[in-house]
């Protein structure tokens, strides 16, 4: 929904071929160190000698299997990389683009607050983002002055993909992507609208209704 920010006007810079933004970063390389470099290289250029109000950690995927399903070891290293290495790329792009005072948010999950034996590697990725959250949230953790990370924890999005996947679930349950967007705009443009600083937001849709709350 990065229309929604363009509506806000704003510049917008995206990780991946976005036609609606204003910026696009394709990552490169096979390790976490090469995505990395590539990745804050882009960023410099496009922040234009500037630096960002807000970076947003939206990347992700999904992939079940309990310890003893033949695509467990493949699935927790596609899980790690789309969770656990986007969101520490995130908080390395932050720690040299983000203003001081800034917003920087990344992407957890409602069910892996508890165990996922189901999906195992998911909720694996899912809980060291909580952790990472955590940790930059402290004294001394890189980021700038006064900035402030949250990580939103969903239950289910309202994405294409998982209408494709999920086509008979509730979608009075899920959370519109437009909700996310909306969100993520107020935090930056309201800095008095965002929690505490380290907090992890349960966005949860009931009946249509989506409500924050926090762990």
């Amino acid at each position: 929904e990065i229309s929604v920010f363009n509506k806000a006007v704003v510049s917008t810079q995206s990780t991946g071929e976005n036609p609606d933004a204003h910026h696009n970063v394709v990552v490169k390389g096979a390790t976490l160190e090469e995505q990395a470099a590539n990745v804050n290289k882009e960023m410099e250029a496009a922040a234009e000698s500037g630096k960002f109000d807000a970076l947003f950690c939206v990347a992700g995927g999904w992939a079940g299997g309990d310890a003893g399903n033949p695509s467990f070891i493949k699935n927790t290293d596609l899980m790690m990389k789309q969770s656990i290495w986007t969101s520490v790329i995130s908080a390395n792009v932050a720690s040299q683009h983000l203003k001081e005072g800034g917003l920087l948010t990344l992407t957890g999950a409602e069910p892996c607050l508890q165990g996922t034996s189901f999906m195992i590697g998911y909720g694996l990725s899912k809980a060291a983002v909580h952790q990472l959250t955590a940790s930059l949230a402290q004294k001394n953790s890189g980021l700038p002055e006064g900035a402030v990370v949250h990580c939103i924890l969903p239950k289910t999005l309202d994405t294409p993909m998982n209408r494709k996947f999920m086509a008979n679930a509730d979608f009075s349950t899920w959370t519109p992507m437009s909700y996310v967007a909306e969100m993520f705009t107020n935090w930056t443009e309201n800095p008095s609208s965002r929690h505490p600083n380290g907090a992890l937001v349960k966005i949860l849709t009931k009946d249509n209704v989506t409500e924050q709350t926090l762990v």
